[in-house]
């Protein structure tokens, strides 16, 4: 059996969770499930959103699990950089 590396926090996560926090939603840690799974699901106004969180210093470039994982998942799921990005979602 393989050990398997921590999962990755992108810098600007922490930022972000704590802006959703703010207004008042529920955000649930993801990243640490590996193998291509987004970041964080996020509950706002009734429904669930998906999000992969990029460090906009890399252009949003997923990697090969977070690309495989992505192109199999037939639900919503959107690659974020900033709130900004979040808020247009959930609009």
């Amino acid at each position: 059996m393989t050990a398997r590396r921590a999962a990755k926090v992108d810098v600007n996560q922490p930022a972000i969770v704590a802006d959703i926090r703010a207004l008042g939603w529920t955000v649930q840690h993801l990243h640490s499930l590996g193998q291509g799974c987004p970041d964080i699901l996020v509950g706002a106004k009734g429904k669930n959103y998906l999000f992969e969180i990029k460090n906009p210093e890399y252009a949003g470039k997923l990697t090969a699990d977070e690309q495989g994982w992505h192109d199999m998942w037939r639900g919503q799921v959107d690659v974020v950089e900033t709130i900004e990005d979040i808020l247009e979602v959930v609009r």
